[in-house]
């Protein structure tokens, strides 16, 4: 049975608006951890509603369990005995009162049969319906929506494929570089890049292969590779009265292991007519989708400005606070407001872009070795503030940084009139920010942020593979300068320890990958002026194509 330790509200729920009056619940259960829930403790606060925080033994003295009004015990500390146990999560609900659920982003947040059990139990669940995850989760399903709703898809073949042969006639089709990917994938997993026939059928069986392991389902499908490629993705949001919009974009190409390191809104690659194609996209498929409450269209944009649908996240994106700093809009806000039946608080029409935003994941990683995951208990904290700058973390001193969760610790925001405004805050907080005790993404982002090709705009999905090659000096200097070693007095749990291994085991293939891609990405020159995207908008605008 779920042990429950109330919390006293330090916000007296005495005066409520008529807004909130209409809300069919008054308290919101938190299915999350880290400094996702921080911040939906924060939005609940903000509406005057109660916060339910949940944790697992790894987690009994995190911020979200002190700060939320009540806070129920789920487990011990794997994702499967605590945020991953949908029975646990429901009788906590239960048993506190919720009267609706915000699964935050990761562990249950695109789980469709955690919303229909939501549903089911007369709980309110902080998201799209499940049958609308179902349609948009699996991928050539999505694909299929996307081509109905006039949205453009990478070529290819968006069936499972049925055979060696049937691959190779439809690669020979649409040409190489392909890629293959598995129908229920996500998080990288299920893809093999294949620059030419020699390698398919090999490629093919271990794409299989994996989907089966990962996901359950073998089923692999073929599309063409566009690379290089930037990787942009459009923020949407709709309810449950017919309105659909999108919020601009956020350019996301900054990324390892399939992983984003950075973003930033807006993207240098477009121009006012490429964003209204793109944004225009994104909508037209929420539309087609029935899509409600927060959700990401993700494109892939090519240096020709040919733009492709990716995949729907049906879930608030972690980058989500770029998006709120150049709105000005609380899009946790917005979710529980739609949850609960109300409209959309704007218009397309009433929404003002302002200035430029960037954020950099402070993630627990070893930078200078292949961003290898760290553990540690954080022996020194110093958090940067000034104007234009924000940090959404849950770090504080003393605290141990596990292994068995995703490694990211805070997020650091700024905004600026415009990029060289926002990229010097970023610049002078990350000199600022300062973890001692665990070693952090931060040395990555400093040299980010002074990197030419990055300031000019010049990047692609394949930058870090391409430029970021610290050397092996480089890390040892850094250790001895800043005491970024794990606690020599803890030894790793055995749990820790498989977490540390796999991930080495899952670095080592790719950057083998990686390797391989390198080839066909270098076929696209680069412009005179280092940004090839900005060269084709040129282009394009004096009738060039």
């Amino acid at each position: 049975m779920a042990r429950s330790a109330s919390r006293s509200s330090a916000s007296a729920r005495t005066a409520r608006g008529s807004e909130l009056e209409r809300f069919p619940f008054n308290k919101v259960l938190i299915a999350n951890r880290g400094e996702i829930a921080v911040r939906i403790v924060r939005a609940c606060r903000d509406l005057g509603l109660g916060s339910v925080a949940v944790f697992s033994d790894a987690d009994r003295d995190a911020p979200h369990v002190r700060m939320a009004d009540e806070a129920v015990h789920l487990g011990p500390a794997p994702s499967s005995e605590s945020y991953l146990n949908v029975g646990k999560i429901l009788d906590a609900a239960r048993t506190t009162g919720a009267g609706a659920i915000h699964p935050g982003y990761g562990f249950l947040a695109e789980n469709a049969e955690f919303a229909d059990a939501c549903t089911a139990a007369g709980i309110v669940f902080v998201g799209p319906p499940g049958q609308v995850m179902r349609d948009l989760g699996e991928k050539t399903a999505a694909k299929r929506i996307a081509v109905a709703a006039g949205v453009p898809i990478v070529p290819g073949y968006n069936a499972g494929l049925e055979s060696a042969a049937q691959a190779r006639q439809i690669a020979a089709e649409i040409g190489y570089p392909v890629l293959l990917k598995a129908a229920a994938g996500g998080g990288g997993k299920g893809i093999r890049f294949v620059r030419g026939a020699e390698e398919l059928e090999a490629a093919l069986r271990l794409a299989k292969s994996e989907a089966a392991s990962a996901f359950g389902d073998d089923t692999v499908y073929l599309e063409k590779a566009v690379a290089p490629a930037r990787h942009i993705e459009v923020q949407i949001f709709g309810d449950t009265h017919g309105n659909a919009i999108h919020l601009g974009e956020r350019e996301c190409s900054i990324q390892r292991r399939h992983q984003k390191l950075l973003e930033e809104s807006p993207s240098v690659a477009l121009d006012a007519e490429l964003r209204g194609r793109l944004t225009g996209a994104a909508v037209a498929l929420a539309r087609a989708a029935g899509y409600v409450n927060a959700g990401t269209v993700e494109f892939l944009l090519g240096p020709d400005r040919s733009f492709y649908f990716l995949e729907v996240n049906t879930r608030l994106q972690v980058e989500h606070p770029v998006t709120e700093l150049r709105t000005g809009m609380d899009l946790v806000r917005e979710q529980l407001r739609v949850a609960a039946g109300l409209p959309l608080s704007v218009t397309q029409e009433e929404i003002v872009f302002r200035g430029h935003a960037v954020e950099a994941r402070i993630q627990a990683e070893d930078a200078l070795n292949r961003f290898m995951p760290a553990t540690g208990s954080i022996a020194g904290l110093h958090e940067p503030l000034g104007p234009g700058v924000r940090v959404d973390s849950f770090i504080y001193d003393g605290m141990r940084v596990p292994l068995y969760y995703d490694s990211l610790l805070a997020k650091l925001i700024c905004w600026g009139s415009d990029r060289t405004e926002a990229l010097a805050r970023l610049r002078r907080a990350l000199e600022e920010f300062t973890i001692a005790g665990v070693r952090t993404t931060v040395p990555f982002h400093e040299w980010l942020v002074r990197q030419p090709r990055f300031l000019a705009g010049d990047f692609s999905t394949d930058f870090i593979a391409e430029e970021w090659h610290p050397e092996v000096e480089a890390e040892a200097e850094a250790g001895a300068e800043d005491g970024a070693t794990a606690d020599g007095g803890d030894a790793l749990a055995p749990e820790e320890l498989a977490a540390l291994v796999a991930a080495l085991v899952t670095q080592e293939a790719d950057a083998r990958e990686a390797q391989r891609r390198r080839g066909a990405a270098n076929g696209g020159g680069t412009a005179a002026d280092g940004s090839r995207w900005r060269a084709a908008g040129r282009r394009a605008a004096m009738g060039g194509w």
